[in-house]
């Protein structure tokens, strides 16, 4: 069996993932913060569908976590096929308002645990020329966005640091999908203080798990660039097209939380 790490595996899409690769006998690394939430979820999965699963339980805004882990999985003879970067969060407000320490701590897990952990298992990949790896990125990817501003950006380096190691890798064996949902049913919402936000008010959102079966699939079949839902693409693809203000404007438009 082949084998797979997946961050940010104790609930949302994350969890969701590890349940399609414990579904198509992948055994697992699942990687969170909370202990007791990934044992159970390891002991289920490895019930459930006959795989072995180990649970990893690390802070990956911590600058020493993906090099624990690797050490870790390397001491015992663990390898990676598949590595899903799913780890992240957001944070609603105006920039100048808004707590730095945890803006700095999305930064870190967001970009800087992303790069660390896909410097790392990729360059053990190109050593075997077999690989796959899938950073989930969003649809925030593709505009900047007022009133979540730093999240915005992290899910644009996701994006362009995808595509470009993507091409970097070709004919080495190793590709690279980033995923892009929009608005998903998840603990996004409530972890990132968008409770009221037009961007999810009165929508019928994708589930996490949906999210995620069209995420493997993606990866599996070897896309780059998979965003999900026929909407989303419109929506991203026509923000290339029309001026960067007005973009940015329909962006502040959308998210801003209605007056009760």
């Amino acid at each position: 069996m082949k084998t797979a790490l997946i961050t940010g595996a104790s609930g949302g899409i994350g969890y969701e993932l590890a349940k399609e690769f414990a579904r198509h006998q992948h055994n697992l690394v699942l990687v969170a913060r909370s202990e007791s939430r990934l044992i159970q979820i390891a002991q289920e999965l490895e019930s459930t569908y006959g795989i072995q699963a180990i649970a990893l339980s690390q802070d990956l805004s911590n600058s020493n976590a993906v090099s624990a882990i690797y050490t870790e999985l390397q001491s015992k003879n663990i390898i990676i096929d598949y590595l899903v970067n799913n780890a992240g969060f957001g944070g609603f407000g105006l920039f100048v308002e808004t707590d730095w320490a945890k803006e700095e701590q999305m930064i870190n897990l967001n970009i800087t645990s992303l790069t660390h952990f896909t410097k790392v298992f990729a360059r053990e990949m190109v050593k075997r020329r077999s690989g796959r790896i899938l950073n989930v990125a969003s649809t925030a990817s593709f505009q900047p966005g007022p009133l979540m501003a730093v999240y915005f950006a992290t899910k644009a380096y996701v994006l362009s640091f995808s595509e470009a190691i993507a091409n970097e890798l070709q004919g080495t064996g190793v590709m690279v999908t980033a995923l892009c949902p929009g608005p998903t049913e998840s603990g996004f919402l409530e972890a990132a203080a968008l409770e009221g936000s037009k961007l999810f008010k009165a929508k019928k959102l994708p589930t996490s798990a949906e999210v995620a079966a069209y995420g493997y699939k993606a990866l599996m079949s070897g896309k780059t660039v998979a965003i999900h839902g026929f909407r989303n693409w419109l929506t991203a693809n026509s923000a290339r097209f029309a001026p960067r203000k007005l973009v940015t404007a329909i962006v502040r438009k959308m998210t801003e939380k209605e007056v009760a």
